[in-house]
């Protein structure tokens, strides 16, 4: 007796979910209807149906990495203010958003005094990276530490250096502002030195490397920390005033110039109220 040939509409979508082919799944009836009309061949379907495939996946990755980053969902490139960098600044950040210095384990560096705009602006290439397939991780400097801590106390420091291993580039925010604490200058000495030449690092700081004793304590520590981080590294420097001032000004200038409109409408009422009462 002849074996009968199984119902393809019904093992296909069990061996393309085996197969982990998601996008198989859903719009392989599909195509096969678009290409039965246009004629298509074998190789022309299973060809778009791969490279469908493959473009989700890529959407799905990048999904996952944005999540994970961590980063500022505002601070975007598309939101930053480019005309208030500095030339030279600008003429680095298209090779930085390339994500070429990622690959080579290099690190960033962006030094300026507060409210210059370097959050915004790392978290902004943070963003492009991701767009490469790229994993980034945002972490406030202080709060790394504080994780790190925790893991040293439950010993699993190891486990935990690991972890962050696996992503490509660690932005570390604000490190100038780390507490004078032994304990925490020697475990993020150990996280810097963990990545050194395999790793990036994109670190924002408002004190340039003369004050980093500040952080560190140690004068040995110091010049062993700044020579890894400098070595293989591109330094932007953020100038010019406070966005934050800037802001603080407009806002109130804005509520000079309300308070004055509330105070004409205030003249004006009362003016229309006397002539009434003269009337």
């Amino acid at each position: 007796m002849k074996k009968s040939q199984p119902d393809p509409d019904q093992s296909l979508p069990i061996c393309l979910r085996a197969l982990r082919l998601p996008t198989f799944v859903t719009y392989h009836a599909e195509v096969a209807q678009r290409a039965e009309k246009e004629g298509w061949s074998f190789k022309q379907y299973l060809s778009y149906l791969a490279e469908l495939e493959l473009s989700e996946r890529r959407t799905r990755r990048i999904a996952r990495l944005m999540k994970a980053s961590q980063l500022p969902l505002e601070k975007t490139m598309a939101t930053l203010n480019k005309s208030r960098l500095a030339p030279k600044v600008r003429r680095q950040l298209p090779t930085l958003c390339q994500g070429d210095f990622v690959g080579r384990a290099e690190n960033l560096l962006a030094f300026g005094l507060p409210g210059r705009g370097k959050s915004h602006l790392v978290s902004a290439i943070g963003h492009e990276l991701v767009q490469k397939g790229i994993s980034v991780l945002f972490t406030r400097a202080y709060a790394l530490v504080q994780e790190l801590l925790v893991a040293k106390k439950e010993l699993s420091l190891e486990r935990k250096l690991k972890k962050l291993d696996r992503i490509d580039a660690v932005i570390l925010d604000d490190i100038g502002y780390i507490q004078q604490d032994r304990q925490e200058m020697e475990v993020l000495f150990t996280f810097l030195a963990e990545r050194y030449e395999r790793r990036s690092v994109i670190i924002t700081s408002n004190l340039i490397f003369s004050k980093w004793d500040q952080i560190f304590k140690d004068p040995m520590t110091t010049m062993a920390v700044v020579d890894r981080v400098v070595h293989h590294s591109t330094m932007l420097e953020l100038t010019g005033p406070s966005y934050r001032s800037e802001e603080a000004e407009k806002r109130n200038q804005s509520n000079i110039g309300d308070d004055r409109k509330e105070d004409i409408t205030e003249t004006e009422e009362d003016t229309t109220e006397a002539e009434a009462d003269t009337e």
